[in-house]
Protein backbone atom coordinates (compact mmCIF):
# COMPACT_ATOMS: atom_id res chain seq x y z
CA UNK A 1 0.00 0.00 0.00
CA UNK A 2 2.65 2.78 1.09
CA UNK A 3 4.18 2.42 -2.72
CA UNK A 4 1.05 4.98 -3.53
CA UNK A 5 2.95 7.49 -1.38
CA UNK A 6 6.43 7.44 -3.16
CA UNK A 7 7.30 9.87 -5.48
CA UNK A 8 6.24 9.45 -9.15
CA UNK A 9 6.95 11.78 -12.29
CA UNK A 10 5.08 14.69 -12.69
CA UNK A 11 1.63 13.83 -14.60
CA UNK A 12 -1.66 15.33 -13.98
CA UNK A 13 -0.45 19.08 -12.68
CA UNK A 14 -2.62 20.41 -9.59
CA UNK A 15 -4.95 22.95 -10.24
CA UNK A 16 -5.97 25.73 -7.54
CA UNK A 17 -9.82 23.48 -7.54
CA UNK A 18 -7.64 20.62 -6.43
CA UNK A 19 -6.11 22.15 -3.22
CA UNK A 20 -9.02 23.12 -1.43
CA UNK A 21 -9.83 19.54 -0.48
CA UNK A 22 -7.51 18.40 1.70
CA UNK A 23 -6.80 14.92 -0.70
CA UNK A 24 -3.40 15.93 -2.15
CA UNK A 25 -1.05 13.12 -3.14
CA UNK A 26 1.56 12.87 -0.43
CA UNK A 27 3.77 14.17 -3.07
CA UNK A 28 2.20 17.31 -3.03
CA UNK A 29 2.10 17.92 0.67
CA UNK A 30 4.50 19.52 0.40
CA UNK A 31 6.20 19.26 -2.62
CA UNK A 32 9.83 19.13 -1.58
CA UNK A 33 11.21 17.94 1.74
CA UNK A 34 13.53 20.69 2.28
CA UNK A 35 10.51 22.09 5.04
CA UNK A 36 11.64 22.52 8.41
CA UNK A 37 8.66 23.67 10.20
CA UNK A 38 5.27 21.95 11.39
CA UNK A 39 2.93 20.00 10.25
CA UNK A 40 5.02 20.13 6.70
CA UNK A 41 8.26 18.51 8.76
CA UNK A 42 6.46 15.81 9.96
CA UNK A 43 4.14 15.03 6.97
CA UNK A 44 7.77 15.34 5.08
CA UNK A 45 9.28 12.70 7.79
CA UNK A 46 5.86 10.10 7.60
CA UNK A 47 6.65 10.37 3.60
CA UNK A 48 10.25 9.26 4.15
CA UNK A 49 9.67 6.92 6.59
CA UNK A 50 7.02 5.14 3.84
CA UNK A 51 10.00 5.19 1.20
CA UNK A 52 11.53 3.12 3.33
CA UNK A 53 8.20 0.56 3.81
CA UNK A 54 8.20 1.95 7.73
CA UNK A 55 3.77 2.09 6.99
CA UNK A 56 3.90 1.43 11.28
CA UNK A 57 5.81 4.39 11.69
CA UNK A 58 4.58 6.94 8.89
CA UNK A 59 0.70 5.50 10.32
CA UNK A 60 2.23 7.42 14.22
CA UNK A 61 3.47 10.33 12.52
CA UNK A 62 -0.15 11.02 10.53
CA UNK A 63 -1.80 10.34 13.87
CA UNK A 64 0.70 12.58 15.64
CA UNK A 65 -0.61 15.82 12.65
CA UNK A 66 -4.14 14.88 13.73
CA UNK A 67 -3.36 15.18 17.42
CA UNK A 68 -1.59 18.89 16.75
CA UNK A 69 -3.56 21.74 17.82
CA UNK A 70 -4.34 25.15 16.10
CA UNK A 71 -3.37 23.70 12.36
CA UNK A 72 -4.71 24.73 9.15
CA UNK A 73 -7.84 22.62 8.68
CA UNK A 74 -6.35 21.44 5.37
CA UNK A 75 -3.49 19.66 7.11
CA UNK A 76 -6.07 17.58 9.36
CA UNK A 77 -7.64 16.51 6.32
CA UNK A 78 -4.27 15.88 4.52
CA UNK A 79 -3.58 13.19 7.39
CA UNK A 80 -6.64 11.78 7.74
CA UNK A 81 -6.44 11.04 3.89
CA UNK A 82 -3.51 9.14 4.30
CA UNK A 83 -4.02 7.58 7.19
CA UNK A 84 -6.96 6.09 4.72
CA UNK A 85 -4.90 4.91 2.62
CA UNK A 86 -3.00 2.98 5.04
CA UNK A 87 -6.11 1.22 6.48
CA UNK A 88 -6.26 3.45 9.11
CA UNK A 89 -9.58 4.83 9.88
CA UNK A 90 -10.91 7.76 12.29
CA UNK A 91 -12.70 6.96 15.34
CA UNK A 92 -16.48 7.60 15.51
CA UNK A 93 -15.93 10.87 17.27
CA UNK A 94 -13.58 12.52 14.95
CA UNK A 95 -15.15 10.43 11.68
CA UNK A 96 -17.86 13.67 11.28
CA UNK A 97 -16.33 16.50 11.72
CA UNK A 98 -16.48 18.98 9.09
CA UNK A 99 -13.63 20.91 8.61
CA UNK A 100 -14.61 22.38 5.16
CA UNK A 101 -17.22 22.82 3.14
CA UNK A 102 -16.68 22.80 -0.88
CA UNK A 103 -19.95 24.26 -2.98
CA UNK A 104 -19.11 24.21 -6.90
CA UNK A 105 -21.67 25.44 -9.45
CA UNK A 106 -21.32 24.31 -12.90
CA UNK A 107 -21.42 27.22 -15.56
CA UNK A 108 -21.24 27.22 -19.30
CA UNK A 109 -17.33 27.58 -19.70
CA UNK A 110 -16.25 25.95 -15.92
CA UNK A 111 -17.41 26.14 -12.72
CA UNK A 112 -17.39 29.08 -9.65
CA UNK A 113 -16.47 27.48 -6.31
CA UNK A 114 -16.81 28.65 -3.07
CA UNK A 115 -14.87 27.10 0.17
CA UNK A 116 -15.19 27.47 4.00
CA UNK A 117 -13.10 26.33 6.66
CA UNK A 118 -13.23 25.70 10.51
CA UNK A 119 -10.39 28.73 10.92
CA UNK A 120 -13.11 30.96 9.22
CA UNK A 121 -11.11 31.32 5.75
CA UNK A 122 -12.61 31.18 2.93
CA UNK A 123 -12.00 30.78 -1.16
CA UNK A 124 -14.20 32.16 -3.89
CA UNK A 125 -12.92 30.92 -7.64
CA UNK A 126 -14.96 32.35 -10.22
CA UNK A 127 -14.73 30.09 -13.57
CA UNK A 128 -13.10 33.01 -15.31
CA UNK A 129 -10.10 32.36 -12.95
CA UNK A 130 -10.54 35.53 -10.96
CA UNK A 131 -11.54 34.98 -7.53
CA UNK A 132 -10.89 36.01 -3.72
CA UNK A 133 -8.92 34.58 -0.88
CA UNK A 134 -10.15 35.27 2.67
CA UNK A 135 -7.49 34.82 5.45
CA UNK A 136 -9.96 36.13 7.65
CA UNK A 137 -8.41 39.54 8.32
CA UNK A 138 -11.13 40.47 10.43
CA UNK A 139 -14.83 38.69 11.99
CA UNK A 140 -17.01 40.19 9.25
CA UNK A 141 -17.74 36.63 7.67
CA UNK A 142 -17.62 34.27 10.52
CA UNK A 143 -21.05 34.35 10.88
CA UNK A 144 -21.52 33.65 6.97
CA UNK A 145 -18.96 30.61 7.11
CA UNK A 146 -20.24 28.69 10.33
CA UNK A 147 -23.82 28.85 9.09
CA UNK A 148 -22.33 26.93 6.15
CA UNK A 149 -19.78 24.54 8.10
CA UNK A 150 -22.87 24.11 10.43
CA UNK A 151 -25.34 22.98 7.43
CA UNK A 152 -22.31 21.10 6.28
CA UNK A 153 -22.28 19.01 9.87
CA UNK A 154 -26.07 18.56 9.92
CA UNK A 155 -25.91 16.46 6.01
CA UNK A 156 -22.71 14.22 6.87
CA UNK A 157 -25.03 12.70 10.11
CA UNK A 158 -27.33 11.49 7.38
CA UNK A 159 -25.20 10.15 4.15
CA UNK A 160 -21.80 8.42 4.05
CA UNK A 161 -18.64 8.74 2.53
CA UNK A 162 -17.59 9.04 -0.93
CA UNK A 163 -15.43 5.76 -1.70
CA UNK A 164 -13.99 6.25 -5.16
CA UNK A 165 -11.41 9.24 -6.29
CA UNK A 166 -13.06 12.72 -5.90
CA UNK A 167 -15.22 13.62 -9.53
CA UNK A 168 -14.30 16.21 -11.55
CA UNK A 169 -16.35 20.01 -11.59
CA UNK A 170 -20.33 20.03 -11.86
CA UNK A 171 -21.42 20.28 -15.59
CA UNK A 172 -23.16 23.98 -16.48
CA UNK A 173 -26.37 23.62 -14.72
CA UNK A 174 -25.39 21.09 -11.93
CA UNK A 175 -24.31 21.69 -8.65
CA UNK A 176 -21.65 19.62 -6.01
CA UNK A 177 -22.00 20.12 -2.23
CA UNK A 178 -18.34 18.82 -1.27
CA UNK A 179 -18.42 18.26 2.69
CA UNK A 180 -14.80 17.64 3.72
CA UNK A 181 -14.19 14.98 6.95
CA UNK A 182 -11.60 12.72 8.19
CA UNK A 183 -13.92 9.74 7.28
CA UNK A 184 -13.68 11.09 3.41
CA UNK A 185 -15.44 12.91 1.37
CA UNK A 186 -19.13 13.60 1.29
CA UNK A 187 -20.83 15.33 -1.18
CA UNK A 188 -24.60 15.77 -2.93
CA UNK A 189 -24.80 16.28 -6.80
CA UNK A 190 -27.66 17.11 -9.39
CA UNK A 191 -29.16 20.22 -11.02
CA UNK A 192 -29.18 23.92 -9.16
CA UNK A 193 -32.96 23.95 -9.34
CA UNK A 194 -33.36 20.20 -7.74
CA UNK A 195 -31.06 20.68 -4.80
CA UNK A 196 -32.49 24.28 -4.31
CA UNK A 197 -35.90 22.33 -3.66
CA UNK A 198 -34.38 19.68 -1.73
CA UNK A 199 -34.27 20.42 2.27
CA UNK A 200 -30.83 19.48 2.79
CA UNK A 201 -29.59 20.92 -0.45
CA UNK A 202 -31.42 24.15 -0.13
CA UNK A 203 -30.15 24.47 3.61
CA UNK A 204 -26.53 24.14 2.15
CA UNK A 205 -27.15 26.07 -0.86
CA UNK A 206 -28.51 29.49 0.75
CA UNK A 207 -25.53 29.54 3.19
CA UNK A 208 -23.01 29.03 0.67
CA UNK A 209 -24.66 31.60 -2.01
CA UNK A 210 -24.50 34.39 0.88
CA UNK A 211 -20.82 34.02 1.98
CA UNK A 212 -20.39 33.75 -2.07
CA UNK A 213 -22.03 37.34 -3.00
CA UNK A 214 -19.96 38.82 0.43
CA UNK A 215 -16.65 37.19 -1.46
CA UNK A 216 -17.20 38.71 -4.87
CA UNK A 217 -18.28 41.85 -3.45
CA UNK A 218 -14.52 42.13 -1.89
CA UNK A 219 -13.40 41.15 -5.05
CA UNK A 220 -14.73 44.13 -6.61
CA UNK A 221 -13.49 46.82 -4.28
CA UNK A 222 -10.43 45.91 -5.01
Amino acid sequence: MWNLFKKKPAHKPVTIRDTLFGDLPASEWPRDDTANAEPWSSFVKARQLLEKGDKSSAVKMYQTITDMTGLEPRHYLQAWHFLRQLGVNPPADKAKIVYGMVVEVGMPKGADIVAAYTNFTARYLNFTGAGEIWERPDQSLDDKIKALLDAGENVVKKIGPWEEARPPAPTNGNVRLNMLTPSGLHFGYGSFQTLSNEPMGKAIIDPATELMVALTKLAKKK
